[in-house]
């Protein structure tokens, strides 16, 4: 009995160090996936640059319009505060600084995008 008891011992053994680790196929699936996951998320994050980038154009435009119908409201000139970014330029739509709340109408400019914003737009 003790000798087949070794045998079984023996064959318990064998069987546990052949498992070890994982096998060639499973690793291939795993970079399969993997692969999968990074062609689906590069495009995604290609796109919140863009995003973020209109976002702030349209942003500042709506700064614009919001501080000239405040200034028009108080019996001010409008005027336009310039952005610190220097990748955005801000402009009246018309060329010339509107005479009531109802003409306001900023357009600013940056990245490629344009983007109006006011009453008067």
């Amino acid at each position: 009995m003790n000798i087949f008891s070794r045998k079984l011992q023996d064959l318990r053994q064998r069987r546990d160090e052949a498992e070890a680790g994982f096998s060639l196929i499973e690793l291939i699936v795993v970079v399969a996936i993997l692969g999968i996951l990074v062609a689906i998320a590069i495009p995604v994050f290609g796109n919140i640059q863009a995003t973020a980038q209109t976002n702030a154009v349209a942003a500042v435009a709506a700064n614009g319009a919001t501080q000239a119908t405040a200034q028009l409201a108080n019996g001010e000139t409008p005027t336009l505060i310039v952005p610190g970014d220097t990748s955005i330029t801000v402009a009246w739509e018309g060329g010339t600084a509107p005479a009531t709340v109802g003409d306001v109408c900023v357009s600013a400019t940056g990245w490629g995008n344009t983007v109006t914003s006011g009453p008067g737009c």
